[in-house]
């Protein structure tokens, strides 16, 4: 592994590798960029083919939280911490703790908050070990399950692009067909349904499947039949590098818009659904609802006001359509345009340009 020669690429800061002899952690957290503030990213738990695929999943899903941080118009930089699943007979408990630790040491250059295969619990452990944490609950002061209000965000984020696909913000008689029904897919559907939408669901997991059907009575549809489906909308909302060679062509829908992080495997798969006419809302845009919550935990939490920041995910896209348009320029690109304005703009006003 080149390690420095990874880092510069995308010029990330600072990568820290983590091992806790007794707890049996071993976790990665990486700073991509701090221009705008503390980085802040989710801390991802999973079981990784090797070391190396944990190193890249914490670079490419920091530099996506810097993007994501700056597009948002929040004044913080991105992280990601990883952990790498040691196995059931390890104590998670002592894990998040020890992981706790290494935030600790970082002296509030990152923050940690949840992320796939993490959980509020988690975050709480964490907690015993340093205030550089956010997605606690309630009783603590934090904002609790960020799902409900990331699932807003992306509801906002599907209006715009109905306005700019259908000429019309109602989502009365819209099939959506969404993939992943964990915190955020499931409160999505929920929504989607109270708007009027037809919605297919498809997870690996049977569990959730069953009780989003149960409970507002969504299509089931095979987790392999999703992506060909026949719909208005695809929303990917589980893991990231699901639009690739293998799925971007099966797509049958006008529109991609889904809460899941790092949706398109390369750039050139965003180019390529503009060929094919198909409106992408870009992932860390519509995605941002989660981070726009857990920060607002920063300030003293108020649902209310993140919910409102969370609706304006809606002015922003159409901002990146227009520039996507005045461009020609990909819907994918012109929200990596938008995030690197603000960057290099607070750069020049720091002097660091």
């Amino acid at each position: 592994m080149e390690i420095f020669k990874s880092l510069s690429v995308d010029e990330h800061e600072q990568v820290v590798f983590c091992c806790g002899r007794v707890s049996r952690l071993r976790a990665i957290i990486a700073i991509h960029d701090t221009t705008l503030g503390p980085a802040i990213g989710g801390i991802r738990f999973m079981k990784y083919a090797s070391e190396e695929e944990a190193f890249d999943d914490a670079l490419r899903l920091s530099k996506a939280m810097t993007y994501k941080s700056s597009a948002a118009g929040l004044n913080l930089g991105g992280g990601q911490g990883v952990i790498i699943d040691p196995g059931e007979d390890a104590d998670r408990n002592l894990i998040f703790r020890s992981f706790g630790q290494f935030v600790e040491s970082l002296s509030g250059r990152f923050i940690a908050g949840e992320d796939v295969g993490t959980s509020v619990e988690d975050m709480e452990q964490i907690r015993q070990e340093t205030e550089y944490v956010v997605g606690i609950s309630h009783a603590l002061g934090g904002s609790g399950d960020p799902g409900p209000i990331a699932a807003a965000g992306v509801f906002h984020g599907i209006l715009a692009c109905a306005e700019k696909v259908f000429g019309e913000k109602s989502l009365e008689g819209v099939s959506v067909a969404i993939q992943g029904v964990g915190h955020v897919g499931f409160a999505l559907a929920e929504d989607l349904k109270i708007a009027g939408c037809q919605v297919y669901i498809a997870d690996i997991d049977k569990k959730k499947v069953e009780a989003a059907k149960a409970k507002f009575g969504a299509d089931v549809v095979d987790p392999e039949e999703i992506y060909g489906l026949k719909v208005d909308i695809f929303s990917p909302c589980a893991l990231g590098g699901i639009i690739n060679e293998k799925t971007v062509e099966k797509l049958n829908c006008r529109i991609v818009a889904g809460a899941a992080n790092n949706q398109l495997q390369t750039e050139k798969h965003g180019d390529i659904l503009q060929r094919r006419g198909i409106l992408y809302a870009p992932d860390f845009i519509i995605g941002a609802g989660g981070l726009i919550n857990v920060v607002n935990e920063l300030e003293g939490y108020n649902q209310e006001r993140a919910l409102k920041q969370a609706g304006k995910i809606y002015d922003i896209l159409l901002r990146v359509f227009e520039i996507a348009e005045r461009e020609n320029i990909s819907t994918s690109s012109a929200a990596n345009l938008l995030a690197e304005e603000r960057l290099e703009t607070i750069k020049k006003f720091r002097g660091l340009k």
